[in-house]
């Protein structure tokens, strides 16, 4: 029995050393773990002098410049129709006929309803001539005393009557020569020429075919004429983006069907009118269009090809520049160390939880990061121009994401890392 218990009481002398051991260790693993500083994995880039120049990104379609819809202003059937699509023409060619049949029976109408006009007229002048020499003659005889009042009276009556039947008849002609001149008109409108030297881009109607006139409504889309020798880039832009563009602003154009092809352009045209789509929604947009003059031109040229166009707003030369990923907003609750300060930064108060945030960049001094409080201009598509706050040559923190944005602090313990090769092209 004694032995039994001498067992059982080792056993719990085991048990209960081995917990002890164990506690100890666990509290010297946290004791030892907690104090461990984490060291941040960080890729930085030397800060240089480059060439800065801003682009404005967009897309759109390939326009000609100068272009005509053509439409019809009288109604009628096609019976002549000399061009096709993809046909060059001269200004003043005939591109389409219409049935002039009505038209040149409303002429002749009119033409026959002048001459009896004009002979109603004449009659009315003959008229007006005989009965102003009588009331001539009577008013001569009134002061001789040789014609009653009630003669002359008469007299006068009747030349009034008469010259008013003149006046109205003189109407007449007016009116009707008015109508000759509305249906000749409409009769040299059955013959549509070309208002300029270009080329038929699209044709939407065929020989037979009857078309409505624009008298009253809009009228037939017929055709367009385009000339293919000024071509332009129509584009949208975002109107965040539009107040940075000024007529005269360097253009290069991608054209989808010409691959990397380049195409140069300036700015020709800014539209004051905004184009809006998602109105009421959380998608909705506001753009501008923006008109592109292409310097350089290709025969292959088509319009309504696809284009992607970088307009070059401004360029800056032989500036400090960082990568723009370098550049994050931080409010001001972190302290900045000066030369000779410890390691471990010191809390800040925050004074006004709503103070705007700053633009800062980390740098990387003795295995710490710093933090430096900079102001940026323009940028382009990699990097960004410092105009205050570094002066040049330090290695400021370029990556990665995470590190700049969450986990730097300012004498956070960095370990520097090489750049990937792939992430300078990574987009």
């Amino acid at each position: 029995m004694a032995n039994g218990k001498q067992k059982k009481s080792k056993k719990k002398i085991f048990i209960f050393g081995g917990i002890g051991i164990l506690l100890v260790a666990l509290v010297l693993f946290a004791l030892l773990g907690g104090s461990k500083e984490e060291i941040i994995q960080v890729q930085t880039e030397k800060v240089e002098k480059r060439d800065i120049t801003q682009k404005v990104t967009t897309t759109g379609k390939i326009e000609p410049e100068f272009k005509v819809v053509i439409t019809p202003e009288v109604t009628g059937e096609i019976v002549a129709l000399p061009v096709k699509e993809g046909d060059k023409v001269k200004k003043g060619d005939l591109l389409i006929k219409i049935n002039a049949k009505q038209y040149l029976a409303d002429k002749e109408s009119a033409e026959a309803t002048l001459m009896s006009s004009k002979s109603s007229l004449a009659m009315r002048k003959a008229e007006l001539d005989r009965i102003t020499l009588d009331y001539e003659r009577v008013k001569g005889l009134h002061r001789k005393g040789l014609a009653s009042d009630s003669e002359i009276e008469t007299a006068k009556s009747n030349f009034e009557s008469i010259k008013a039947a003149y006046d109205g008849a003189s109407a007449d002609v007016m009116r009707t020569e008015a109508s000759l001149r509305r249906a000749s008109e409409q009769l040299y409108k059955t013959s549509i020429y070309s208002p300029m030297d270009g080329t038929v881009t699209q044709l939407n109607v065929e020989l037979g075919e009857r078309v409505l006139g624009s008298g009253f409504s809009q009228g037939t889309n017929i055709m367009t004429v385009s000339d293919l020798n000024n071509m332009e880039a129509s584009v949208e832009v975002d109107e965040n983006d539009v107040v940075l563009i000024t007529i005269g602003d360097t253009a290069r154009i991608k054209v989808d069907a010409f691959g990397d092809k380049i195409f140069k352009g300036i700015v020709s045209e800014i539209g004051n009118s905004a184009i809006s789509s998602g109105i009421g929604t959380q998608d909705q947009v506001v753009n501008f269009n923006v008109k592109l003059k292409l310097i350089d031109l290709d025969k292959g040229l088509r319009p309504g090809m696809s284009c992607n166009a970088d307009i070059e707003t401004e360029t800056i030369q032989n500036v400090l520049s960082v990568p723009i990923q370098s550049v994050t907003a931080r409010t001001s609750d972190f302290a900045k160390k000066e030369e000779g300060e410890e390691d471990n930064p010191a809390p800040v108060k925050k004074e006004n939880s709503n103070k705007k945030p700053k633009e800062i960049v980390f740098i990387v001094k003795d295995g710490k990061a710093k933090t430096l409080e900079v102001e940026t201009g323009i940028s382009d598509d990699n990097y960004i121009h410092v105009k205050t706050g570094l002066s040049g040559g330090e290695q400021v923190v370029s990556g990665s994401y995470k590190a700049i944005s969450r986990e730097l602090n300012d004498g956070s313990t960095v370990r520097v890392e090489e750049k990937k090769k792939f992430s300078k092209d990574k987009k």
